[in-house]
């Protein structure tokens, strides 16, 4: 099924991964938001997880290896055309992980990575809504710590 005016909306995972207070980031290369930095993630496959596909996502675009800790949000994201046809429509269910391996190498869908500061962003072009989503998976790894 063709990912542009879907008949229905696409799951897609992706994961927050920390590292001594900092989070993994990559420039997308696709739309929607080509250029603005975002979490690693792409759509569950079937037969798949959406745990499973988090991980996997993240291995692709990053070569980092983490551990989900939990699921901490989920965000919807579609976009219209000029006719107020939706264009494209993805669930997006976010986990919270704790950095394993791997500095981050970028790829093909993710050509430049850099760990962040959750806490300032600055002048960083980001997708929508992803301090809400960093913010509560944040909240999910210092629960998970006792902190």
């Amino acid at each position: 099924m063709s990912r542009l005016y879907p008949d229905r909306p696409f799951l897609a995972a992706s994961v927050a991964v920390f590292r001594e207070g900092r989070v993994l980031l990559g420039a997308r290369t696709a739309a929607p938001n080509p250029q603005a930095f975002s979490l690693p993630g792409g759509v569950v496959e079937l037969g798949e997880t959406v745990e499973q596909a988090a991980l996997r996502e993240l291995a692709e675009e990053t070569g980092v290896v983490a551990e989900l800790v939990d699921f901490a949000a989920h965000t919807q994201v579609f976009d219209r055309d000029e006719d107020g046809r939706v264009r494209r429509h993805f669930v997006v269910m976010t986990f919270a992980a704790h950095w394993i391996s791997g500095e981050g190498e970028p790829s093909e869908e993710a050509p430049e990575l850099i760990w962040a500061n959750p806490d300032d962003l600055g002048a960083l072009k980001t997708t929508p809504n992803l301090q809400r989503v960093l913010a509560a998976a944040r909240l999910v790894i210092e629960r998970r710590n006792g902190t």
